[in-house]
């Protein structure tokens, strides 16, 4: 069961507050322009899993955007956990959000953690069915590959897949090149055994699952390759299909379209890998690791 919070507290410029007294300035870019990036982190045990990775990664979409914000990795460190604790949740989904705020009020930085959702269980034990968006990746276009505030394609793409009766939609490029789902990476096991995953620069997000998987496929002596463009061909020739994001986790596919999977059941090496994972999160987040000053 999930765990809740009556009055749920946030981080906000330097103070603990409640949610309800929350606000930014009509003025803020990330509010008018989407002139902002976030990390969404999943927290096991009260520990947040691959934290110093989200922030190395929030670091470097800071600089590529050329955003102007104040805080520092020791304040995103501390404040979190104070978020976490003071809302006294051990399963859950934390995000931090920067923006480059306005001249009067400077940067804005927010930090929320909510109650891990219940995902549905047969996600994990059926597997999911997803579409194929008509939408496109644009390789050239700073939205995609980062984590900013202009999600709106996203949304839509998601909106489509549930009118179809779907979970999930899957984004090709301009190239027609297999990119990602709306929020999650994605992964595919060919005949031979291959673990396949578009290259970053098809473009996808660089996702702190995504290089957890890779990872641990090497451990379990399952080849990956992930510096090939991937196409439909690859995608409906696959033996198991399978998406990965911090908060949902590793989600099998068994449906693509009209087109299913293989026998349409969750493939072995996605359970193999699935399995590693569960026990490579109890492990990580068994206690809280500190970080260099």
């Amino acid at each position: 069961m999930s765990e809740t919070t009556t009055h749920p507290i946030v981080y906000l410029n330097g103070q603990l507050i409640p949610r309800s007294d929350a606000s930014v300035s009509i003025d803020d870019p990330g509010f008018l322009h989407g002139a902002s990036t976030f990390t969404t982190m999943r927290a096991h045990n009260g520990v947040i899993f691959g934290f110093e990775h989200h922030l190395a990664r929030l670091g470097d979409t800071v600089a590529q955007l050329g955003l102007t914000v104040g805080a520092t990795t020791r304040e995103l460190y501390d404040n979190t956990y104070a978020v976490l604790d003071a809302n006294g949740l051990s399963e859950a989904r934390v995000r931090i959000t920067l923006t480059p705020g306005t001249a009067t009020r400077g940067s804005t930085t927010l930090i929320t953690a909510d109650a891990l959702p219940e995902y549905p269980a047969e996600w994990y034990t059926d597997g999911i069915k997803v579409i194929i968006t008509p939408m496109r990746q644009l390789t050239e276009d700073v939205i995609f590959g980062l984590k900013t505030g202009c999600y709106l394609p996203r949304l839509l793409a998601r909106q489509q897949a549930a009118a179809a009766g779907c979970t999930d939609a899957l984004w090709f490029n301009t190239e027609e090149q297999l990119a990602e789902s709306c929020f999650s990476n994605i992964f595919l096991v060919t005949e031979s055994g291959l673990l396949l995953t578009p290259p970053i620069h098809t473009p996808v997000l660089p996702g702190i699952l995504r290089e957890t998987v890779m990872q641990l496929a090497a451990t379990l002596e399952i080849d990956v390759i992930d510096d090939r463009p991937l196409t439909l061909q690859d995608l409906l020739g696959a033996k198991e299909v399978f998406l990965t994001s911090s908060c949902m986790g590793i989600r099998p596919v068994v449906q693509v379209e009209q087109h299913t999977i293989a026998d349409g059941q969750v493939g072995p090496i996605t359970n193999r890998i699935a399995a590693s994972y569960a026990q490579t999160l109890d492990h990580v987040c068994s206690e809280r690791p500190t970080i260099p000053e």
